[in-house]
């Protein structure tokens, strides 16, 4: 596992206290992370903004294979046969994501939303292009009305995206990110299929099925998960600087929200 001091090393914030570690507990299945809000309390003015502002990052990719190993290696197909046409965050956090949405995602563009479900949460309204997902459970991806087609595609067995390069203006992926083993591949292909100076948005809650998630992700917080995130940016490569935003609705009183997202770089950039 990655060290506690080397992230405190690429983050360059000097108000972190060496030694502190992520907390969980268990709620529907689902585990959560120390809040960034609490964090915040613990450690002193930290915000989910200032972690990928002057990141050091190493010469090589920092992780190793057993970062990415999970609890239950059993096939994903297996864990998610059955379909779950439920929230994964509580509402506040949906219809906070659904307003950066609304705010930040430009008229007419192809977005493409990768580990969908039943619903992307694109905002009613929105004027959009063509609307594409991939996700792991065909009824589930069925029964989304944000999405014009999709594909039945397990990430973590077969790490690339069946479209052709350039084919969006947009990448989302809701609450997800935590749950890919071989996230370098993965950005790699996003920034594949995204045109030039398209975007990427990651957003991340405190929420995971704790068998399924990334062994880094159980062992670190939401402040170093946007780290985390904001690392497989960097070194996919091809992208502008990431930036870690905290869009939470209700700071303490409901799911946090956070992202991470970066724009594909254009020509010489």
């Amino acid at each position: 596992m990655i060290k506690l001091t080397v992230l405190l090393a690429f983050m360059g914030i000097l108000s972190f206290v060496n030694g502190f570690q992520a907390l969980t507990r268990s709620s529907s299945n689902l585990s959560r992370t120390t809040s960034v809000g609490k964090l915040r309390m613990i450690y002193g003015g930290i915000k989910a903004e200032d972690i990928l502002k002057a990141p050091k990052w190493p010469a090589e990719w920092p992780f190793t294979k057993d970062d990415f190993k999970r609890m239950d290696e059993e096939e994903d197909t297996v864990f998610y046969q059955d379909a779950r046409l439920v929230y994964h965050i509580d509402d506040p956090a949906v219809g906070a994501l659904t307003r950066f949405y609304k705010e930040t995602f430009p008229e007419g563009a192809d977005v493409l939303d990768i580990c969908s479900s039943w619903v992307s949460h694109f905002p009613e309204g929105w004027k959009h292009g063509r609307r594409s997902g991939t996700g792991m459970n065909e009824y589930e991806l069925s029964k989304n009305p944000q999405l014009d087609d999709y594909f039945v595609r397990d990430l973590n067995v077969r790490p690339e995206l069946p479209y052709e390069d350039e084919s969006f203006d947009l990448v989302t992926c809701v609450v997800s990110v935590d749950y890919l083993n071989q996230p370098l591949a993965i950005f790699d292909e996003v920034r594949r299929v995204l045109r030039p100076g398209g975007r990427a948005v990651m957003s991340m809650s405190n929420r995971c099925f704790p068998t399924k998630a990334i062994n880094i992700w159980l062992q670190t917080n939401d402040l170093e998960h946007l780290f985390i995130v904001g690392s497989y940016f960097h070194y996919a490569g091809g992208f502008n600087a990431p930036e870690a935003l905290d869009i939470s609705p209700n700071p303490g009183r409901s799911d946090p929200m956070y992202i991470v997202q970066a724009t594909k770089k254009k020509g010489e950039e």
